[in-house]
């Protein structure tokens, strides 16, 4: 998500280009005590699919002995990542995981978290990482408030992996004469809690003359963003471009949503893990790096239309 914090921050939470393909060639597609003896032999097993793991020595021993890499993400993000009709967890994100735990012998487990509390979950160790679209800034990296400019944490590095940009869609047939930022004044837009559309949002809203405010009305997740535009509670919504995007295919078999203007702050994704974390972030990029070098990356972009939003290598901190 695209927030300072936000998915992305105003600075970032764009997923861009990587979703043209999707709207012209619609590729989208649409987690006890048990006895010793199977604790035991899951141990085992685990052992085993580590060591077979061409890159497995590279994570950090407590992670390695477990197997598991515990995972903070809003699930509430297609295509990045949502649940489908049977709920699993599925997206691009869980697939990119799922390859890259090839790679080093564990398993990524996504657990369910709104997308402006993972980051503190990093901080208090409820995750390993944070995997969730989420735009690598600068802010994001030194722990900045973007709305203050006030330090509130250490900050995380980033492992970027995927291209995006910001997009305003509003009802189709009905773009009530919207197609910038500055012609949102005077009008009510719905956004996710903590993204870099709400910050966006924020940042026009300063900008706009007497008598013609901006309101702003932000969401857990984005589905309600959606749902209050689909209502006509809000005249405009924002996200990423790719769920925008995926919004405009798939909600009301197509008839709900339009893309109004043009993609803006285009920024990189990032897989976040907190500051000092080094072993475990230089593990996850040199198995990133390895499913790009085999293909794995490529087949599972083009897999969900997003090839436009494809790097051709990871980055720490590459976010502006």
């Amino acid at each position: 998500m695209t927030a300072s914090s936000t998915r992305r921050s105003t600075a970032a939470r764009t997923r861009l280009a990587a979703v043209g393909a999707i709207a012209v060639a619609g590729t989208l597609i649409l987690t006890g005590c048990g006895d010793q003896t199977k604790n035991k032999n899951s141990g085992s097993s685990d052992s085993a699919a580590a060591s077979s793991a061409p890159l497995a020595s590279k994570l950090p021993a407590s992670i390695r002995d477990k197997g598991v890499v515990k995972v903070g993400s809003d699930i509430a993000y297609a295509p990045v990542e949502f649940k489908d009709s049977s709920g699993q967890t599925v997206g691009i994100d869980p697939d990119l995981a799922a390859a890259m735990g090839k790679q080093l012998g564990v398993k990524f487990d996504f657990e369910n978290g709104t997308f402006d509390t993972l980051i503190t979950g990093l901080r208090s160790k409820r995750y390993d990482i944070a995997m969730s679209a989420m735009t690598d800034t600068k802010d994001r990296q030194q722990g900045i408030d973007s709305d203050t400019g006030k330090k509130v944490g250490e900050g995380v590095d980033f492992v970027d992996y995927f291209n995006a940009g910001v997009s305003i869609y509003t009802k189709k047939g009905n773009d009530q004469g919207i197609k910038t930022w500055a012609d949102l004044c005077g009008k009510k837009i719905a956004v996710q809690r903590g993204t870099v559309s709400e910050d966006l949002a924020k940042a026009e809203a300063k900008k706009c003359p007497a008598g013609k405010k901006l309101a702003i009305e932000s969401f857990d997740n984005d589905q309600q963003a959606q749902t209050r535009v689909r209502a006509g509670g809000a005249q405009a919504g924002s996200s990423d471009f790719p769920v925008a995007a995926y919004a405009v295919k798939t909600s009301g078999g197509g008839k709900d949503f339009q893309i109004v203007g043009e993609q803006v702050e285009a920024a990189p994704y990032g897989i976040a893990v907190a500051k000092g974390n080094t072993q475990l972030r230089d593990a996850l990029q040199a198995a990133l790096d390895a499913i790009i070098k085999n293909g794995e990356y490529d087949k599972i972009i083009q897999k969900w239309g997003v090839a436009d939003g494809a790097v051709k290598a990871s980055a720490i901190n590459g976010g502006k």
